[in-house]
């Protein structure tokens, strides 16, 4: 009987994993490109976080401060009802 905690084989399968963001025909990550940032944020209005989205730490940046800056200028909603 093998021991499941030792078994490496099971765990995990490692996929390709490419940023949406990065690349050729990549969308430019923008604070006024509204239709983008939504789709990165929750129904409250929370920022999903780079290992749900599969966004690269410097892209997630640059989406996080993009999502805020939209906040601020009321583009987007801090919260939503």
């Amino acid at each position: 009987m093998k021991n499941k905690a030792f078994d490496n084989t099971s765990s995990r399968i490692l996929l390709n994993k490419s940023c949406p963001l990065s690349g050729k025909d990549a969308p430019k990550i923008d604070y006024k490109n509204i239709n983008l940032l939504r789709k990165y944020t929750t129904e409250k209005g929370k920022i999903l976080p780079s290992r749900v989205t599969q966004v690269s730490t410097k892209k997630q940046k640059e989406l996080s401060q993009a999502i805020k800056r939209a906040r601020f200028l009321a583009l987007l909603p801090y919260v939503s009802n």
